[in-house]
């Protein structure tokens, strides 16, 4: 098997930085939930977690198998923008969360490697 093309290794990256994201804080939103609140808010927030927490599985298999991948590498880097859409609603709506450096974190690679991911994807 040949190496990977300098567009596949940027591709894998990016994915692998997607499956970090969602892995870690799927697995922090599931365990802290949202205590604070009403029981069915708490429900859907770790509901979310789980599924936040399957997207970086997901990215993190892609990752492995690049080359194989066809439209779910566009699948996946639309929905990682779509979340960093959220969160800009989020912050339009109640503000930027503490500590603002790490969902300010978050949210760049969710608005700009989506791109990076398309445009590389699609050179190959």
């Amino acid at each position: 098997m040949s190496s990977l093309s300098t567009a596949e290794t940027v591709v894998r990256v990016c994915l692998f930085v997607f499956a970090a994201i969602a892995l870690t804080g799927g697995a922090l939103q599931m365990y802290l939930g949202q205590p604070h609140t009403a029981p069915r808010l708490d429900n859907v927030h770790r509901f979310m977690a789980g599924v936040y927490f399957g997207m970086g599985l997901i990215c993190l298999w892609a990752g492995l198998n690049v080359r194989e991948q066809g439209a779910l590498v566009d699948l996946l880097a639309l929905g990682v923008f779509l979340s960093g859409i959220g969160r800009l609603v989020s912050i339009r709506r109640v503000g930027l969360p503490e500590p603002t450096a790490l969902w300010l974190g978050y949210l760049f690679p969710e608005l700009v490697l989506p791109f990076v991911v398309l445009i590389a994807h699609h050179l190959d």
